[in-house]
């Protein structure tokens, strides 16, 4: 994403606000982003807020002899990787639609050659207008794609279709579409996240304490390189990212159907869930009450993924270890002919359940990799460029 260039247009919509935070994550993946507004825009939200955050000019005027764009249109329609509009209000969208250019954001959609995003942010009644709807059709006809709207509370306090889609949303189509050239682009990449839970009773299961984050981090790395991603995802509070295909699980039994099922032409299976070793060998109908008595449950083993599923190109396991951790990881990339194994060490207060950072241990056939602590993220790109390293030696 360091190359990347984003134009991000940002309209007169109450919502211009949120643009902010918007910028402000494309920086932080890496992403240039200059600034085009409209001129009711900057009735709304400074153009200083934008030029603080990207370090990059703001632009909203076609003629800025002070600006290190020369013809502002043309300039910056060359340089975007990628067109952003949001909040885009009703009028831009017509605009647009229409090849209207009236300013330096129409100007600059009518001249671009990149990829263009909407993300629509107004009233309800603007939203579900006829003209509106027809104006959304021709673009999506010509390619354009559009994030949202949300249904929700609207600035006008009314509720329905219209609301800025959320950030993370738009910042996931944004990345997706920047990544399809990436250098994992037209590769399958199966992930697992979180944990699964076998059921004890209609209420209580067996469980662990992963999160899931260091699986989503994965599937949205690999979506950012231009994978084709299908997340397989146990129980989390973590959002759904975007331009992801996420299938929910519960228990082991699901996830191995699911795994198996994702794998069908995939290159590359990332097992970074916390799958139950064992279940309750029954569960009970209804919920089971407290008494005087100790409540005994009987185990079974579940069946281990990574070993059943051995089709596919590229293998990569996880190992959470409270001891010996290099010697069990060693033992498990030789047991499940593994091709990369990501040991962690769960013991102590730096365990990485929960965490947004993790430090693991990195072993394969040619020898040990200690990482430092880094995002989990950070560490999602280490291993990816692994994967891709080792798709391109097959």
């Amino acid at each position: 994403m360091s190359e990347r260039n984003v134009v991000l247009g940002v309209t007169g919509s109450i919502a211009a606000y949120k643009a902010v935070d918007l910028v402000s994550k494309l920086t932080q993946a890496g992403v240039s982003a200059y600034t085009v507004m409209t001129e009711s825009a900057t009735k709304l939200v400074g153009p200083a807020s934008f030029r603080a955050i990207t370090g990059l000019p703001v632009a909203s005027r076609m003629f800025e002899l002070e600006s290190t764009f020369s013809i502002e249109h043309v300039s910056l329609a060359e340089a975007a990787d990628l067109l952003l509009i949001a909040p885009a209000t009703a009028n831009v969208i017509a605009k647009v639609a229409h090849g209207i250019a009236d300013d330096l954001l129409t100007c600059t959609a009518l001249a671009t050659r990149a990829p263009i995003l909407i993300a629509p942010a107004m009233h309800t009644a603007m939203w579900e207008n006829p003209a509106t709807q027809a104006n959304v059709k021709t673009l999506r006809e010509q390619g354009i794609r559009f994030v949202g709207p949300a249904v929700g509370r609207l600035a006008s306090g009314g509720f329905g279709e219209g609301r800025f889609a959320p950030v993370p949303e738009i910042l996931g189509e944004a990345l997706h579409i920047l990544g399809q050239d990436g250098d994992l682009a037209g590769k399958r990449i199966v992930v697992s996240a979180a944990g699964t839970r076998e059921a004890i009773d209609p209420v209580r299961f067996v469980g662990n304490r992963s999160s899931g984050k260091m699986g989503y981090a994965l599937a949205e790395a690999a979506r950012d390189r231009g994978a084709n991603v299908a997340l397989i995802s146990g129980p989390t509070q973590l959002a759904r990212p975007s331009g992801i295909d996420v299938n929910d699980v519960v228990t082991a039994a699901d996830m191995l159907d699911a795994v198996r099922s994702a794998c069908n032409e995939a290159d590359a299976l990332i097992m970074a869930a916390a799958v139950a070793d064992y279940r309750p060998e029954s569960a009970a109908e209804t919920k089971l009450k407290k008494s005087e008595a100790e409540l005994l449950l009987r185990l079974e083993k579940t069946d281990d993924i990574l070993d059943s599923i051995r089709d596919v190109p590229v293998r990569v396991g996880f190992a959470a270890e409270t001891e010996n951790l290099i010697e069990n990881a060693r033992g498990k990339l030789e047991a499940k002919d593994l091709d990369l194994i990501v040991a962690n060490n769960i013991g102590g207060p730096d365990a990485p359940f929960g965490s947004d950072e993790n430090r693991a241990t990195l072993v394969d056939a040619q020898g040990v990799e200690e990482l430092p602590t880094m995002s989990k993220r950070e560490l999602a790109d280490r291993l990816l460029d692994r994967v891709r390293d080792r798709l391109a030696a097959n």
